[in-house]
């Protein structure tokens, strides 16, 4: 799955972050603002672009902020402490019917807990990092989030905030979340 369009500069991590931040911003709006199947199919894109997008970064990125910022681990603790409750959130609405006079109201939980927590990154672990690294290291760590994202679950798994977690149990839990996908696709 590409991330980021091809007119979109994405020079480094950073760059590639943000830009999805803003790409799960307005899914969300879309989302919110669509009824029927272009509702359903705008959630569907969400929650695979959260899913792989957090994986990535608990794979690739935290590790990284926590050996080599200052404070590292305890932000990290913070990042990932907010994540797992993204996930149980957006567990809980995975499998709900975008019709249900309750998955806007739970959409809108998940929205504010998200939006919170991509801003605490970018304030908090974003902008330490571009300063930690050189330009062709954030260049290589945008690499190594691309592969990650290539194979990561694509739908919400809580309890695997941990880099070893998601080597563990990820390219199994990604083989079925594809294999669901697929029949979801097919049944349309």
């Amino acid at each position: 799955m590409s991330t980021a369009p091809a007119d979109v500069p994405v020079r480094d991590v950073i760059d590639l972050l943000r830009h999805q931040h803003e790409q799960i911003r307005d899914l969300f709006d879309l989302v919110e603002k669509s009824s029927g199947t272009r509702r359903r199919e705008a959630f569907h894109r969400l929650v695979r672009l959260l899913a792989v997008h957090e994986t990535a970064e608990e794979e690739i990125v935290h590790p990284m902020a926590r050996r080599a910022l200052p404070g590292g681990g305890e932000i990290v603790g913070e990042r990932l402490a907010e994540e797992r409750v993204a996930k149980e959130l957006l567990a809980e609405i995975d499998g709900m019917n975008t019709g249900d006079p309750h998955f806007l109201p739970r959409l809108r939980g998940l929205r504010d807990t998200v939006l919170a927590h991509a801003r605490a990154e970018e304030t908090e672990e974003f902008e330490r990092l571009r300063d930690a690294f050189s330009e062709s290291q954030r260049r290589g760590l945008a690499a190594a989030v691309r592969v990650a994202e290539a194979t990561a679950p694509t739908h919400p798994h809580p309890g695997a905030e941990s880099a070893t977690r998601n080597l563990l149990a990820g390219p199994p839990l990604a083989v079925i979340d594809r294999v669901r996908d697929l029949i979801r696709d097919a049944m349309k």
